[in-house]
């Protein structure tokens, strides 16, 4: 499968854009481990062309990374352009244009999924970014605004004639946000279409391999983004691998071995930003974890792993976690 002049092995899974989830420190995990394609977090144009240390910062990435996605979003034609040039001076492997975000703040202001309102200014912006830039442009959306109105299949097609080179369908409406059961049934539809020739790209509710394999089975879809599924657990995607390439699950490795990736991610982001948002950064990965889920008891230690404000601290409560609970 190729996107672009990018070449990908047969079952392809890519890291989602995320929100505070996928910087340079994840990526870099989650590539280590199998990840064939990351993308930036998602990067608004109007920060972008306001020239915002921020956001700025946010499309910075190693070469390690590629084959690497930078995602934006916004509402204005004329600033999405900006912003994508701004971008291709970066040098992704490709531009990635976000029509898929729910969250208010960006949804609300007709960004994100809220395009899905005003399909006409979403092919405008398609069609100019792709003219603007050199790189490839690919596009991240949703099934459609609400349960009435499930656009998918005609503006996917109407995506492709503006000249993107992939397309990333989330399988709900934004009304939905995360809630209810992704819809892989719109995917594989718009898979199948005779019309379409650009590589489908599924996600929404991959988090195990048996259900990864079953997505690509049932729709045929290029490849697989994981999203919140990879929150806590960059190594799924050596799972999602062993899995997709042998038919079979990997062995488990010792409980120590996952949670050294947490700590190795904890340094990380320590060192890159400080010690206290650092952690702050780092909670969202262990609150969400599957390392920790299933433990009898654990939410007095979740909850003090969650209040920890040094590495120290932190570090001697999860140092406890095998000696506390039969987790080994």
């Amino acid at each position: 499968m190729k996107i672009g002049n990018i070449e990908f092995p047969a079952y392809p899974v890519f890291l989602a854009p995320m929100e505070d989830v996928s910087d340079i420190g994840f990526r870099l995990l989650c590539k280590q481990f199998g990840a064939d394609m990351v993308y930036t977090e998602f990067v608004s144009s109007d920060a972008l062309i306001r020239d915002i240390k921020k956001s700025k910062q946010k499309i910075l990435f190693g070469g390690e990374e590629r084959p690497i996605g930078i995602q934006i979003y916004g509402n204005d034609p004329d600033a999405m352009v900006e912003a994508a040039k701004i971008c291709e001076d970066a040098d992704p492997d490709l531009i990635d244009i976000n029509f898929g975000c729910p969250v208010k703040k960006i949804a609300g202001k007709g960004a994100g999924s809220g395009m899905m309102k005003t399909p006409e200014v979403m092919r405008t912006i398609t069609e100019r970014v792709v003219k603007a830039v050199k790189k490839p442009v690919s596009v991240k959306t949703r099934l459609g605004w609400d349960d009435h109105s499930k656009i998918i299949v005609p503006l996917a097609e109407q995506l492709q004639d503006c000249g993107i080179v992939a397309l990333t369908i989330h399988g709900r409406t934004r009304a939905q946000m995360y809630k209810g059961e992704a819809d892989w049934r719109l995917i594989g539809e718009v898979k199948n279409n005779p019309r379409m020739h650009i590589p489908i790209i599924g996600n929404g509710d991959v988090t195990t391999v048996e259900g990864c394999r079953r997505r690509f089975d049932e729709t045929g879809v290029d490849a697989a983004m994981i999203g919140r599924g990879s929150i806590g657990a960059p190594w799924i995607f050596r799972e999602l691998k062993h899995y997709l390439q042998r038919g079979e699950h990997l062995p488990k490795e010792p409980f120590h071995w996952y949670l050294d990736i947490l700590k190795r991610q904890l340094l990380e982001s320590v060192e890159r930003i400080d010690e206290t948002r650092g952690i702050l950064h780092m909670r969202r990965h262990l609150a969400a974890s599957p390392l920790f889920k299933g433990i009898p008891d654990f939410k007095a230690t979740r909850i003090a792993m969650l209040r920890a404000n040094t590495l120290q601290e932190l570090f001697a409560i999860m140092d406890e976690i095998p000696e506390r609970y039969p987790v080994a």
